[in-house]
């Protein structure tokens, strides 16, 4: 069987064409230098050097084998080297869990910066609700989630992203549109359309939490799962709806936003993962995403919190 070393030390000698400038290059004395040599020839079946007391030549089979051992020699150094690499988090793959939501710009955002970053980290985005993100998390089919917080207890670790308030979105030829500001009164038995129990669960949890204690509540009149269909049905007059700040970079005519009656509602994006995870260029990204998303300073870590 033909072993690397035994192919490193032919490669001097074809280079060097001096059995003992090719053993002091390789910080060995000749004889074990020749045993190699000999022990290479008889692997490959043919005489790839020729000898006299001399000079040292290469056969017609030595001059092709030479060409193809530095060729699997530089493979085999790239192969370590990639290796390394990986092992320290400078290469690898990282497969991100997001939202629609987050799709509208967040990620666009950071992807194109990431791709500045790290040119040998690839970044395999995966779309899908918070909820699965974390089913994706726990069997480990992704690698980082950006999800809403579910107010789930999990294994996973957590870390504060992005935190933007809730507005309320009204078609621009409705009356409350030209009002600065909006009062809570001012939604009462309003046309409103609503985020799905189940598939908007987070904001539909926050957008009933908001008017619990009111005694007012708004006309719901549909229930819908995706911000941009809310927002496409704001905009035919169908009714309002409070969505995410986000939601103004859907770029939508015809649909006005105003500030709540509440300045203490807010929408978070949360980075998790699975704090035993095996994929070192995963910290690296995560670190990375984090400090994007966020800004200096701001960081908030939580460990199996419950958020």
């Amino acid at each position: 069987m033909i072993e690397l070393f035994q192919m490193k030390c032919f490669v001097a000698v074809a280079e060097e064409l001096h059995f003992g400038r090719a053993a002091a290059r390789l910080f060995m004395t000749q004889p074990p230098l020749s045993r190699q040599i000999q022990l290479l020839e008889d692997a490959v079946g043919v005489t790839l050097l020729e000898r006299t007391s001399r000079s040292v030549h290469l056969t017609a089979a030595g001059k092709s084998f030479y060409r193809d051992a530095r060729a699997l020699l530089a493979q085999a150094e790239a192969a370590a080297a990639n290796a390394r690499r990986v092992s320290g988090g400078e290469a690898g793959q990282v497969v991100l869990g997001y939202t629609a939501v987050a799709g509208y710009a967040l990620i666009p955002e950071l992807i194109a910066a990431a791709q500045k970053r790290f040119a040998d980290i690839d970044i395999v985005l995966r779309e899908m609700v918070s909820a699965d993100q974390l089913d994706a998390l726990a069997s480990h089919a992704i690698d980082l989630a950006l999800v809403r917080p579910l107010g789930v207890e999990t294994a996973f670790s957590y870390e504060l992203a992005v935190r933007e308030p809730l507005l309320l979105a009204l078609p621009d030829r409705h009356p409350l549109a030209a009002k600065a500001r909006i009062q809570l009164k001012n939604t009462a038995d309003q046309p409103f359309i609503m985020y799905a129990a189940k598939e908007g669960k987070y904001f539909y949890d926050r957008i009933v939490n908001l008017y619990a204690a009111s005694g007012i509540s708004p006309r719901y009149v549909q229930h819908i799962a995706q911000t941009h269909t809310i927002l496409a049905l704001v905009r035919a007059g169908i009714g309002m709806a409070i969505v995410p700040a986000s939601a103004q970079r859907l770029g939508f005519e015809k649909v006005t936003f105003r500030p709540l009656w509440r300045r203490d509602m807010f929408a978070e994006f949360y980075l998790a993962w699975h704090p035993a995870h095996r994929n070192p260029a995963l910290d690296v990204v995560r670190r990375f995403a984090g400090e994007y998303l966020r800004g200096p300073g701001k960081a908030q870590h939580m460990t199996g919190a419950k958020i």
